[in-house]
């Protein structure tokens, strides 16, 4: 009997598209992958590890919860490449136990190279008699207080456990012989590492100190049996969207979240049958979601052991340019705009211009109003607190704040309350959309040829409002006073806080209004291009590519001659490389010191890329659905030809070039890290760190025409 083959890949068929669960578990992969790199500095690898820890644990809360959702209430919808919830699951699951067991794995190798290193997790049996009395001196004083231990009986029910809390539980014998069980649940604001006084960097872990010491919190009971534990919630809102105030039903909504559902109980290994199952029927888990980890659990807390560590196990520091265009205004952000569009590219490029920018127009008395959208920003952000002053200084403020912005809406309510209070008119846009858009509109009056004008200048962000993530994620901030921008801006803020749809914008494209559209227009001008015998060309760089629509148009525009590539960092449902299909595609991944965030959009428009004829774009939105249909996004097309050189000519091209930190997909949805071909292969983070960017250059621009050098060699690069 033959072997049947395997069905080709068509443009109709549901093989077309790399299911999004396994997608999104493959980009967590090369994430862990550089925590096996052993040319990243060990601390840095440390730090991956913990991030594909923390990646994983939101997908868990987010993703698998949401299809045993489904599965629950007997949904069998397929998704896009034919899986039912319960197919999806069950590849999930083995993927999710494969993946933790490489983290674990991880962990061990990175623990004897931490020890080699000097950084050392102390065991107990590892323990001095000197160690052992300090750790009893620390444990009185600074744990000892805030432990709870709690009987389980008929009069102590189970305690609440957060999501992601840590708990010890155990089984004790009473002198007079009865049994107890008692649950110590970890504080979660307490170091889970405790550094050992000394020369040398010696931790020992917060549940083995509570462990050493449990005497001294439960006296004379004998410990028979212990584990440690660590839970998952549901993490999803449920808002209910008709009736009472929204926000006093969302800050509800926040508060249920902490008691949503377990879903998942990890335990240490070993683990008695008799305390998993106790466990995991005081939280009502089914045992086929009770895990055992041959390892540490909580991988993210290995955050804690970088901070001590000396900076030659941790990525070299670089200098964050300041634009030398405002410099040469003397920091006078308006002058230095009004002059020329300018973008500036996070990190290597300080977040401090955006901070600058506010803080001037707070504190400018020409300013008039300000608006501003707030999706995310650090809880010590100095923004939210110039809105504040830039309102107690009489200005017209309106601060558009997104409660809907996952795992930051208590911060997000926090923030919406301090603003109201200083006299900001603070909005919370649509019900049933999140404003994802990052702008900030500023008007001021000017004197122009002796007349009192009202001159608008606006900022366009493809990252968020968020000083701390702008250091690590690569973000493009564009400034310009160009008139139809800034109009179109003042309709969007008007759309969003008075339900004001505008007729149309000049420039700006927009979700839900046409965002989709227009970009199967682009997408179909291209392959207008090549019928008529011009160059058809597409470049993209996104953190995810998962709508059918756009997806299916690629796959058009790569049948009808169109050269396609991409920059997914995470979820990419299209597949590439399909004979007859996708031969025109190329997909590459880069994961590197920092996290590719920003959104770029390039469109040939008959000629090859890179073009200064291109079509160039910013923006806010990865091509998803919810991006295209439950989202407010803007696109903001790139005309100033300083900053389209940059944009396209220099930062697209590096991430294109890339060798030493990129991952090629290949057609049948696996990653391959791509090997340099020579030395001095590109890095584009290393590029970027050591070239200045373009429309940031001053008066040195005139000195050193580095833009087209700097392109031109760049692109020489494996062309």
């Amino acid at each position: 009997m033959t072997e049947k083959l395997p069905e080709p890949i068509t443009a109709l068929s549901k093989d077309r598209f790399i299911n999004r669960e396994t997608s999104w578990l493959a980009f967590n992969s090369r994430v862990l992958e550089e925590a096996w790199n052993p040319s990243a500095p060990l601390m840095e690898r440390l730090n991956f590890l913990a991030i594909s820890s923390s990646n994983l644990d939101e997908f868990t809360m987010v993703r698998i919860a949401g299809l045993k959702d489904y599965v629950r209430q007997g949904i069998t919808t397929h998704s896009t490449d034919g899986l039912t919830p319960a197919e999806e699951l069950d590849i999930i699951h083995k993927q999710v136990d494969a993946m933790v067991q490489n983290q674990h794995q991880c962990w061990i190798g990175l623990r004897n190279a931490l020890k080699d290193a000097g950084i050392v997790v102390v065991r107990q049996d590892q323990l001095k008699a000197k160690d052992r009395a300090w750790l009893e001196e620390y444990f009185l004083e600074n744990i000892f207080p805030v432990l709870t231990p709690i009987a389980i009986d008929p009069a102590h029910p189970f305690p609440f456990l957060p999501n992601l809390g840590l708990a010890l539980v155990f089984h004790l014998t009473s002198p007079d012989n009865k049994q107890q069980i008692v649950i110590v649940p970890l504080p979660a604001r307490m170091r889970r590492f405790i550094l050992l006084p000394g020369k040398k960097l010696r931790y020992v872990m917060l549940e083995d100190m509570i462990d050493l010491f449990l005497g001294m919190l439960l006296p004379d009971f004998q410990k028979t049996d212990s584990a440690l534990f660590r839970i998952v919630r549901d993490s999803e809102l449920d808002v209910e969207e008709e009736g009472e105030d929204f926000v006093r039903n969302f800050e509800r909504a926040v508060k249920q979240r902490r008691r949503g559902r377990v879903i998942q109980i990890k335990f240490t290994t070993p683990v008695s049958r008799s305390l998993a199952q106790f466990v995991s029927e005081q939280m009502h888990v089914d045992m086929s979601n009770v895990i055992e980890v041959d390892g540490m659990l909580g991988l993210a807390n290995l955050r804690e052991l970088y901070e001590h560590a000396p900076g030659e196990l941790k990525y070299p520091p670089f200098h964050v340019r300041f634009p030398e265009r405002i410099t040469d205004f003397g920091g006078d952000c308006f002058a230095a705009i009004a002059a020329k569009d300018i973008v500036i590219h996070h990190p290597f490029e300080t977040f401090d211009v955006v901070i600058q920018f506010l803080r001037q127009a707070a504190e400018d008395p020409d300013v008039v109003s300000i608006k501003q959208t707030l999706y995310r920003t650090s809880k010590d952000s100095p923004i939210p607190k110039m809105l504040i002053a830039a309102a107690e200084a009489g200005k017209s403020v309106t601060a558009l704040v997104e409660l809907k912005a996952r795992f930051d809406e208590e911060a997000n309510l926090k923030w919406a309350r301090d603003l109201e209070a200083a006299g900001v008119q603070v909005v919370y846009g649509f019900v049933a959309l999140k404003t994802h858009a990052k702008v900030t509109l500023v008007t001021r009056r000017e004197t122009i040829l002796n007349e009192d004008r009202l001159v608008s200048y606006v900022h366009f962000g493809t990252g968020n409002y968020h000083p701390a993530t702008a250091k690590i994620y690569t973000d493009l901030s564009f400034f310009t006073c160009d008139h139809d921008l800034c109009r179109d801006a003042a309709y969007l803020f008007n759309f969003v806080t008075g339900y004001a749809p505008p007729r149309s914008f000049k420039k700006l494209i927009t979700a839900p209004r046409d965002l989709r559209k227009r970009l199967l227009e682009l997408i179909e001008d291209e392959i207008r291009h090549v019928k008529e015998g011009r160059h058809g060309a597409i470049w993209a760089k996104m953190n995810s590519l998962v709508d059918e629509q756009i997806i299916d148009a690629l796959y058009r525009a790569a049948q009808a001659g169109v050269v396609v590539e991409l920059v997914v960092r995470g979820i990419c449902c299209l597949r590439p490389g399909v004979a007859g299909l996708s031969e025109n595609i190329r997909v590459k991944s880069m994961v590197g010191r920092f996290l590719e965030h920003a959104r770029i959009y390039c469109f040939g428009n008959g000629h090859d890329l890179p073009s200064p004829e291109a079509r160039v774009f910013i923006g806010s939105a990865d091509w998803m659905p919810r991006n295209f249909d439950w989202r407010v996004e803007v696109m903001v097309p790139i005309e100033n030809p300083t900053v389209h050189e940059q944009i396209m000519g220099q930062i697209m091209v590096a991430n294109l070039k890339d060798e030493k930190q990129s991952w090629a997909l290949h057609s049948d949805g696996s990653y391959k890290r791509l090997h340099p071909s020579s030395p001095d292969a590109l890095c584009a983070h290393d590029y970027f760190i050591h070239n200045p960017s373009l429309s940031g250059r001053g008066k040195a621009l005139q000195k050193v025409k580095s833009s087209q050098m700097l392109r031109v060699k760049v692109a020489k690069k494996g062309a």
